[in-house]
């Protein structure tokens, strides 16, 4: 499909649970990984490992009831003839103090993100780890317990022997078993293998899972599918990190909608989200999410948790220079004074507050106020603001649907198939014309056409010239279904054709799309016929795509509208409902009134299906006009 010419059992479809359940495989068990190979304390490392398998596990059990660190000098130059401060900053950091662990390098595309079925099955995967931190636990408690009770026995020794008369060493036994320990016992227990033994088979278990792992790209994919929710559906960044989904209405913060499970966000949860924005220049989400991070941080005493990426310091950093960049010098230069108390000796930062003083100074205060926070503009989305807005009302739009002609009725379209059986329809627009038909599907058949679709899921794709690619603006995966007459494809293709009256067989009609929507997934203003002669549509030889008929393969809590954007209208995903619309005029011209979009999903596993009906082979059952402009 061509992308607009004129300008996107368990409860996992929460997407504060997804973006952490992939920061946790992506970065947290390498760190944790790393952090098995170093000489800690005895009993620190026994209780945070014990900590952070509690917390995974917890995690687990909740979800299973329910079913870079140190930026670089700045340089450059700037408007006022002083330098450009620019931070770069490494892809990924794994612990905040000085350590030399290896990191592990994906050079796979990260796609899980895309499909919140590949999410979903990532749970079993996290089971493992859990299930091998829980054996190295073990072995490291067996470990430690050993250790100890050597320790007991030697210092039992000191307090009731060797402190005793000095005949004590005149006894060739109590001297032998003396010269033993120091010259082999604590040999064995100092330079015991145990230890490295216990580390690499619990990384040996890890790496045998690191295929399955999300990749980096997903990581940064989940996160921008939380800053493309924020936005579309106007959500506030400090309701969301407490996980609420708030929008601010008549000033005061309004639920968009209570979730049935949902968590709060961590002060690195939040440092991650803010960095991947960051890297992008996007201040705008930089500051906001970056904020939360340092107030969580701050909240924290900051306390090192092994697990995290980034520390109070990092976020310091990025926000101070984040905030620079929208013009607030004053309080960049006061966040970087907080950070010289936390690393007075940081010869960058002590630079950078040199040059945000000079500017105090010597710059108007009308060049430092600069434009403040403001969202980025979009280069090719013109409709940006009436489909969020069609996205947020989701369907309630009173002027549209308080048409005296719009109607239901249980419609047969004259065929034989259909009297005994008519399907409820319901009237959507009348231009463009879209109609609804409920309970298109059964519960069956959308699970077998979903299991069907499972193995084929790949990266969904857009027109670009005569080829296809991914895009941004379109996160999910979809399948392509070929169905005999008999399979639940095959009877699905019938009923289509029995209910608009079309030859929806191959090549008249295209393989039956099935697409799962991911973590934050949308589909943004498209049309579904081609705009251009050499778009991919036409490789099947027969026409353009006249029709379109999509079925809601499974219902979802929030989000995830399908928006006509000339139109002014949106249609909420309705379970088992099929929606149909026209998208050539009969003289076979482009409806630009078709201009749609797949609103992105808040909450929820979206499974949709699409059948494009092309022009060739419906001659006879959708004529063209007399009227040339019709």
């Amino acid at each position: 499909m061509s992308k607009q010419s004129l300008e996107p059992d368990c409860m996992e479809s929460d997407a504060f649970l997804l973006l952490q359940r992939i920061k946790r495989q992506s970065c947290c068990y390498e760190n944790l990984i790393a952090l098995t190979g170093l000489k800690l304390q005895v009993g620190l490392m026994n209780r945070r490992w014990k900590l952070i398998s509690e917390q995974i596990c917890g995690l687990h059990r909740s979800c299973g009831s329910s079913e870079q660190r140190g930026a670089q000098p700045l340089q450059g130059d700037c408007s006022c003839g002083l330098s450009v401060l620019e931070m770069k900053f490494p892809t990924c950091v794994y612990l905040s103090w000085t350590l030399l662990a290896v990191a592990v390098v994906h050079l796979s595309v990260g796609e899980m993100y895309t499909s919140l079925l590949n999410v979903k099955q990532a749970i079993s995967v996290e089971r493992k780890l859990i299930d091998y931190l829980r054996t190295y636990i073990d072995h490291e408690v067996e470990r430690l317990e050993d250790i100890k009770r050597f320790y007991a026995k030697v210092s039992d020794l000191h307090t009731e022997l060797y402190k005793g008369p000095g005949t004590a060493m005149a006894n060739p036994l109590v001297a032998f078993t003396l010269i033993k320990r120091l010259h082999s016992e604590w040999l064995n227990v100092v330079y015991s293998n145990e230890a490295q033994e216990n580390t690499q088979a619990l990384r040996s278990s890890y790496e045998e899972e690191e295929a399955e792992l999300p990749k980096l790209e997903d990581l940064q994919g989940a996160a921008k599918g939380l800053m493309r929710l924020q936005d579309v559906y106007a959500l506030q960044v400090t309701s969301l990190v407490k996980g609420r989904f708030q929008r601010v209405t008549n000033g005061e913060p309004t639920d968009v909608y209570l979730p049935t499970v949902s968590i709060p966000l961590s002060g690195d949860d939040c440092f991650l989200v803010g960095k991947v924005a960051y890297e992008q220049g996007d201040y705008y989400h930089s500051v906001q999410w970056l904020e939360e991070s340092v107030r969580l941080f701050r909240g924290t005493g900051g306390e090192w948790s092994p697990e995290n990426e980034g520390t109070l310091e990092d976020a310091l950093d990025h926000l101070a220079f984040s905030h620079f960049k929208t013009g607030n010098v004053s309080y960049a230069l006061s966040l970087s004074q907080e950070l010289l108390h936390h690393d007075p000796l940081n010869g960058r930062v002590l630079q950078n507050v040199e040059k945000y003083e000079k500017l105090l100074v010597t710059s108007s205060a009308t060049s430092l106020r600069g434009d403040g926070l403001r969202r980025p503009t979009s280069s090719y989305l013109r409709t940006r603001e009436a489909y969020e807005t069609l996205c947020q009302t989701r369907g309630s739009q009173p002027a549209h649907f308080e048409n005296p002609k719009l109607f239901c009725d249980f419609f047969t379209n004259n065929h034989p198939g259909l009297l005994l059986l008519p399907v409820r329809r319901e009237v959507l627009s009348l231009q463009p014309y879209v109609v609804l038909y409920h309970d298109f599907i059964t519960d069956t058949e959308a699970e077998d056409i979903k299991g069907l679709a499972q193995p084929g899921l790949r990266r969904s794709v857009v027109a670009a010239g005569e080829k296809q690619a991914t895009a941004e603006y379109r996160i999910s995966k979809s399948a392509w279904l070929k169905g005999s007459a008999q399979s639940t494809v095959g009877k699905l293709d019938h009923k289509i054709s029995m209910l608009t009256g079309l030859n929806v067989r191959h090549p008249y009609g295209e393989y039956l799309q099935v697409v799962n929507y991911g973590i934050g997934g949308h589909y943004e203003p498209h049309f579904d016929h081609a705009t251009s002669a050499s778009s991919p549509v036409f490789k099947l030889k027969t026409g353009n795509r006249v029709a379109t008929f999509m079925i809601y393969l499974s219902s979802v809590e929030a989000g995830g509208s399908t928006a006509f954007i000339y139109a002014n209208f949106s249609v909420p995903v309705v379970e088992k409902a099929a929606i149909f619309w026209w998208n050539l005029h009969r003289n076979g011209q482009g409806d630009e009134d078709t201009l749609h979009a797949g609103c992105p999903v808040l909450i929820g596993d979206k499974w949709v299906a699409n059948k494009w009906i092309h022009e060739h082979g419906q001659e006879f059952q959708h004529r063209c006009s007399l009227n040339p402009d019709e």
